[in-house]
Parts: C-alpha cells; structure tokens; sequence
C-alpha cells in the first residue's frame, strides 16, 4: 500500500525531496482562466458572479439572490441535529478560549532622549471567508477561520459558501449565525473571491480573505493579493506520523486514512525506526479501507503520495521531518521530546497515542487553517494576529533630534539621498 524509502541509502534527501516535488507539481496553475473570471466580475459585478456560479455548478434554476435572508438563516440554523449543535458549541468555546490568549499588547516607550515610541494593534475592518461546499461542506471550517477574527475584534465578516440551488448544509449557516457573520453568500469559486476583493453591488469589497478552496480558489487568492489580504495559499491536506515499535499500528493507519480520505492530492507520510511496523500498517491499512466511505478516495491518495520512510537514525528522522515540513506532524514514540526539541517546520504537533490529528480539525482549540506543501519552513497556521494591523508611532523630541542628526545625515549621503538629510537639516538651529 505505502511506498517504502530506506532513509539509510546514499542519496536518501534527494530523493524524498523528488517525491514531495512530484505532488507539488500536480496542484496545476489555473493562472489564465482565473485572471479572465476576474476581470470579468470586476467589470460585470453580480452578473457575471452569478454567470460563473450556475456555469460551474450545474444550475439551471433562475434565482438571482446571492445572499441568505436574516429569515433564511433562522430557519436554517433551528434545522441542525441537536448534537451536532451541541459539539459546535463547544467548539466554539475551546477555539474562542485558545485564541483569546493570542492577543497582542500595544506598547509605549520613552528612550533617554524622551523621544516617545509606540506600536499601535487594530483589527482589519472587513474579512471575507470562503467556505467550500459540496461533499467538503464544514462547519468547523466557519470557525476555524471567524473565531480569530472576532478575537482580534472584526466587527465586519462576511462568508460565502455554493449554495445558489439551496443545497446547504444548516451547521454551516448555524456556526455562521453564533460568529455574528454580517451576510452569508450563495456563491463559491474563483468568481467568489474577486466580488469579496473588489465589491459589486451586492458583495461588500472586504479588505481580507481567508479560507480554504479548490485549485482555482487558491488560485484567485493568489491574483487578488496585493488589492486584499490573504490567508495563505493552501494545498491538499496531509499528515507524518513518527512511531516506533511501541506504536499500535492499526492507531497509525487509522490517522493516516484520516488524512487520506480528504482529497486524492492529500499525503500522509508514516516515518519509523522500526521495519516490521511499515509492513503491519500496510496490512491494518488494506482492512480499515475496506469499511471507508471514502475508500477511493483514500486509496488513491495513500497509493500515489503515500509513502513510509525508514531509517534507524533519530537524527535523520528530525532531518526527514523538516525536510517535509508538515501540516500536521504526528509523534507515537517513546523519545516525543527529543523529537520536538529538533522540529524546526511543523504546522501543528500532535504528541502521543491519544492526541489524534482529527481532535485537533474540531475541537482541541488551535487553528486546524496550516500552512502545507513545505510551508511550514516559512509560515504558520491562521491566528488572532493574521486578523491585526500593526502601526509605529514615532514622536521625537527637539533633543532627540539634536542627538540623532548627525546620524540620520551621514546615512542619508551614504545612500545619495540628499533629500532625506535635508529634511533633517532644516529642523536644526543651524544647518550642518
């Protein structure tokens, strides 16, 4: 089921890094066809969203409204199953709880000049989030992505999610409603995401975007960046489980189905020091796919991005780990810590038997929105502080810039910008 990469043979780095590549290189770039439904809707507006929307879902239905009605939502909302409703709310309250200890402090200091230096945090005003629809229709998604938000202080978020021909799932519109969204959209994909970056007459112009989407979604974030904020640009799903002989395997195998099950593009990686575990996994693997829903799904990712890797190096699994950079990195082994303490790119760390990365998708408290495809080298998952804008206040005192002038001058020439010193000059008693 799983490859297998012996990690103690020459050349082990490159080739596992030609493994990851190959993935990285079937996540196609949508660039042109994007760039084209964008510049339609920023011209066209709520016709050409609604164009694109029952172009590429299939509608044949003539309704033209591209929001959910305040009497909608109600009803809506009263229709979600009494325990689904119940372990939303207590997501709600572990997300809400985690992130509120996110929160940054402005600051104020006085330098030996009294020249008075401060940073000033404000939330965004206007986030939009995109929540996927059809068989990925996810409640927590709604969470994940406005409870940040609204810890950071938003007072203004706004969602869309497919749902023009009335197919909607009601946790969805009920986490919407408990987030305090201001408007819940019918509409997904890229022509989504362009009304939400340029406004039309129905979509409010938002000055970020967040959430998960589709190759042309992703795509559409990436083009309007720079006009709106974005979240990250996020790949498929994907899962390493470390384990060792301890290690239960029909535990390992479950997590990595877990992963599987998401996308055909999703990867989960089983990495160990112990051969026997990779052919036991493989084994509990084939039976726990056989009772899947999802099961091709799961076995055609697990068949074409799956991989074991072995090697009897700790150091080298450290090595592996942060070559990968995981969304999700999983430790079942009897040295955890010695393995945290060299994990340098990791979205979100998952230590021992019973913390399984699924707890962490719903209801543990951290984000579950984390960087993939090796992101992790160079970013983190989605927090209070994505949702804030940060300001310097620079006051300096006649003192201070008596003191610091000749400085600010010299740099200035240095850098032929005689303009900046100037500005400088001018305020001193006498010119230098």
């Amino acid at each position: 089921m799983l490859k297998t990469l012996n990690y103690n043979n020459k050349n082990s780095l490159k080739i596992l890094e030609m493994f990851l590549d190959k993935r990285k290189l079937i996540q196609k770039n949508q660039t042109s066809v994007v760039s084209k439904i964008i510049e339609n809707v920023k011209k066209d507006g709520d016709k050409a969203v609604l164009k694109y929307e029952k172009k590429f879902s299939k509608i044949k239905k003539k309704s033209n409204k591209v929001f959910f009605t305040d009497k909608e939502i109600n009803v809506l909302s009263k229709k979600i199953d009494k325990k689904l409703k119940k372990a939303i709310d207590l997501a709600y309250t572990r997300i809400k709880k985690f992130h509120a200890k996110q929160k940054f402090s402005s600051f104020k200091f006085k330098d030996k000049y009294k020249n008075e230096l401060s940073y000033k945090f404000l939330p965004i005003e206007k986030v939009g989030v995109y929540v996927p629809g059809g068989t990925a229709s996810y409640p927590s998604t709604v969470l994940m992505n406005c409870i940040p938000a609204i810890v950071a202080g938003v007072k203004n978020i706004y969602l869309t999610t497919p749902a023009l021909d009335s197919k909607i799932n009601p946790a969805i519109v009920y986490a919407a409603k408990k987030c305090g969204v201001k408007k819940i959209y019918k509409t997904g994909g890229a022509h989504s995401i362009a009304a939400l970056a340029y406004g039309t007459r129905n979509f409010k112009k938002v000055d970020k975007i967040v959430g998960p989407g589709n190759a042309f979604v992703a795509c559409a974030k990436k083009e309007v960046f720079g006009d709106v904020g974005i979240d990250m640009v996020a790949g498929p799903s994907e899962v390493s489980v470390v384990a060792d002989k301890y290690a239960e395997p029909d535990l390992v195998s479950a997590d990595l189905i877990a992963q599987a099950e998401h996308d055909e593009n999703s990867q989960s990686i089983l990495i160990t020091d112990n051969i026997n575990l990779i052919k036991l996994v493989n084994l509990s693997l084939k039976k726990q796919l056989k009772k899947l829903p999802k099961k091709n799904i799961a076995t055609k990712s697990l068949k074409n991005f799956g991989l074991a890797i072995f090697t009897k190096n700790k150091k080298k699994i450290i090595e592996i780990i942060n070559t990968i950079a995981p969304e999700h990195l999983e430790l079942c082994t009897n040295y955890n810590n010695k393995i945290i303490k060299g994990v340098k790119n990791a979205g979100s760390i998952f230590i021992g038997k019973f913390s399984p990365e699924a707890i962490g998708d719903y209801i543990a408290g951290p984000n579950h929105v984390l960087p993939t495809s090796g992101s992790a080298r160079f970013s983190s998952g989605l927090s209070v502080n994505d949702f804030l804008k940060r300001s310097s206040l620079i006051k300096i005192t006649k003192t201070g810039i008596e003191r610091l002038s000749a400085s600010v001058i010299n740099l200035a020439k240095h850098e032929n910008l005689e303009g900046h010193a100037h500005s400088v000059k001018v305020r001193l008693k006498k010119e230098k």
